[in-house]
């Protein structure tokens, strides 16, 4: 079982972090909040969660021990997959998942894109008595500061990200538009820009 991953970074995409561990490049997909603590060519360690299956072997990576506990266990739940567990981390932190499965806040939870109101309700049932009330679980400090610069147009980063996470295409152009407003003209953070887009998307 692999707990976590410790190496160089190189290289950081929106919802993907490559980390070089003594000479093998190993990719993770990580929550867009993950990916803007990381910076190239630092060092950095990841909490991580391996999933496997007949035809694959993914690696998730996590800013803390936290982060990664929450995404496991929210895959106990009915239907919930590694990508739909990412994607719920995505839209809330571990804390805000606590807290919306305890006071059975089904509209928080369907905020998340491929989370209907019956498998809100079923994550509710399920996880009620697993997760925990927020703030049970101490998150450990972020892995690293800074975040790497963004290659190519932000925009389309954002876009092919947000439909990775399961928005619609037209969702996920709306909320682009919406941060480009945001915009000073310069080449922003793809992290930072991903995290507003899922904040106005979550509204």
């Amino acid at each position: 079982m692999i707990t976590f991953v410790r190496g160089e970074v190189a290289a950081v995409r929106p919802t993907e972090a490559v980390l070089d561990v003594g000479g093998v490049g190993l990719a993770l997909h990580c929550t867009p909040a993950t990916t803007s603590t990381l910076h190239l060519g630092q060092s950095a360690q990841l909490a991580a969660s391996l999933v496997v299956r007949e035809d694959s072997l993914t690696l998730y990576g996590f800013a803390d021990d936290d982060e990664r506990s929450v995404f496991e266990l929210v895959q106990t739940a009915s239907g919930v997959g590694p990508r739909l567990a990412q994607a719920m981390l995505s839209v809330h932190s571990p804390d805000e998942l606590r807290r919306a499965v305890a006071t059975e806040d089904l509209t928080a939870l369907t905020k998340v894109p491929g989370i209907g109101k019956k498998g809100a309700q079923r994550i509710v049932i399920e996880l009620k008595d697993k997760l925990g009330p927020a703030g049970s679980v101490p998150a450990t400090a972020p892995v690293s500061a800074g975040a790497a610069p963004a290659a190519g147009s932000w925009q389309s980063q954002v876009h092919e990200a947000l439909l990775g996470l399961g928005w619609p295409a037209r969702d996920a152009e709306r909320a682009v538009d919406t941060v480009a407003q945001s915009a000073d003209g310069s080449a922003p953070d793809v992290a930072t820009m991903l995290k507003a887009a899922l904040r106005t998307l979550a509204k």
